[in-house]
């Protein structure tokens, strides 16, 4: 970007009125600087500024919204080339293809698995987003129809694909205030889905047969006043699609080439037969930097991989992976289970709880706050010891839980467990296993002690 965050700051009107959004002028100034808001926010910016800072302070990726409401999904905005430079921020939605030529059958199961499909997953629920709806013929009224259908089935955001602008119209009408992402404006349809587009307020996909003919049609739909598009190379092949994701990604960041300053779509469910090949065609494309994945089928088995892929990509790399403090009961334990407390980094408690699962003896397993450090991280930067865990331990709850006084604390901080006891004087302080490894075994001994 041309201009730092202080060379913003030096040309708005630095009254801190927080009319942006954001408390000061130069907070404003630096999320300008890094792309990630629009001038248009601060309504007292003079025209003179608005001039000078409108190319600098556009985002290199426009951000999109589709749809409405607890359903709307944001694509696009992203500020960097790789994660580890700073960080990826709106992850691409997942969309199931839904055509008009499928039975009423097919349709609810596909649409209803947009819902069924959820994963808890650190804390998140990860899940697919959208459908993408697909004219495959019996005209215009078949097509809204299967809009309605559905809306009825799920709360999702839609992608509205037909070559009939009339269909288009329809289908936008059905969805009301849930704006839909239409496909596609075209070299030879330019001008009517421009207008569609704006009269609609729905954002637009523009597809072209190569990249050169792509940003001829996305400098047309813009100067016909089109702000909010997605692109589509058009390409159906995993490695040339796969290379436009890269060009249009580096020319939007590297050269602020603003044809390609916009979010993409790509489409594996037009690129293979076979479903596995589908999922590794759309793994790819996930990391490799599609805004929008459409697939052709939506099974745990498939899904759950790619949403874990996702999520792990735009996990900011900052900011380590932490689950919520709490209280984790696995394997519905009672008043008689034991009782297990480690700290919050979302690894060791996937490795913990998956192997107390194994074990299959109910257990409490009681997360602290440690910043999202792992054990011995978190004890040598003295966020896991005994003046923290026995306060944490006091307000958790789980002395109302559990009828016994037994807590287990993780083999390597044995050190700390004179220091609990003194701390939690009615706890006696059982130390576990060092590797996760060996807490079925631990934890089997646990309970034939305990019968």
């Amino acid at each position: 970007m041309a201009l730092t965050g202080i060379d913003i700051f030096k040309k708005l009107p630095k009254t801190n009125c927080k009319d942006c959004g954001f408390p000061t002028c130069l907070a404003f100034a630096m999320s300008l600087a890094a792309g990630k808001s629009e001038l248009s926010r601060c309504p007292h910016v003079s025209e003179e500024a608005k001039k000078e800072l409108s190319a600098a302070s556009a985002p290199p990726i426009r951000a999109i919204k589709i749809g409405a409401g607890d359903s709307a999904v944001i694509v696009g905005g992203e500020t960097v080339e790789f994660r580890h430079e700073k960080t990826f921020v709106n992850k691409p939605p997942l969309a199931v293809l839904i055509t008009t030529d499928m039975s009423d059958a097919e349709v609810e199961a596909k649409v209803k698995a947009i819902d069924f499909l959820k994963f808890d997953r650190v804390g998140f629920v990860l899940k697919p987003e959208m459908a993408a709806v697909k004219d495959a013929g019996g005209g215009a009224v078949k097509f809204e129809a299967l809009v309605k259908k559905v809306l009825g089935y799920a709360a999702c955001s839609l992608i509205l694909i037909s070559d009939d602008i009339e269909a288009l119209k329809l289908g936008v009408a059905a969805c009301g205030a849930n704006k839909p992402l239409l496909l596609a404006a075209r070299a030879d349809n330019a001008d009517d889905m421009a207008a569609l587009a704006k009269e609609s307020g729905c954002p637009l996909v523009a597809k072209a047969d190569d990249l050169e003919g792509l940003a001829a049609l996305v400098e047309k739909l813009v100067a016909a006043g089109v702000k909010d598009i997605v692109l589509d190379s058009g390409a159906r092949k995993l490695k040339k699609v796969y290379e436009d994701q890269i060009v249009i990604r580096r020319a939007a960041l590297r050269k602020q080439f603003r044809p390609f300053g916009y979010p993409t779509i790509a489409f594996p469910c037009e690129m293979a037969t076979d479903l596995m090949m589908e999922t590794l065609i759309a793994a790819a494309l996930i990391a490799k930097y599609s805004g929008i994945v459409v697939v052709s089928e939506l099974k745990g088995e498939t899904t759950f991989p790619l949403l874990l892929e996702r999520m792990n990509i735009f996990t900011d790399p900052q900011r380590p992976m932490a689950t919520d403090q709490g209280i984790y009961p696995i394997g519905n334990p009672d008043a008689n289970s034991p009782v297990i407390v480690t700290t919050n980094f979302s690894l060791t408690y996937f490795i913990v709880s998956g192997e107390i699962e194994t074990s299959r003896v109910p257990t409490w397993l009681l997360i602290m706050d440690c910043e999202g450090m792992s054990v011995l991280t978190a004890w040598a930067a003295g966020k896991f010891n005994a003046d923290l865990i026995a306060p944490f331990v006091k307000k958790s709850g789980i002395e109302e839980k559990v009828a016994h006084r037994k807590i287990i604390i993780p083999g390597y901080t044995a050190q700390i467990s004179g220091e609990l006891e003194d701390e939690l004087k009615s706890w006696e302080i059982m130390i576990g296993p060092r590797e996760a490894a060996h807490l079925p075994a631990f934890l089997k001994n646990w309970a034939v002690k305990s019968v």
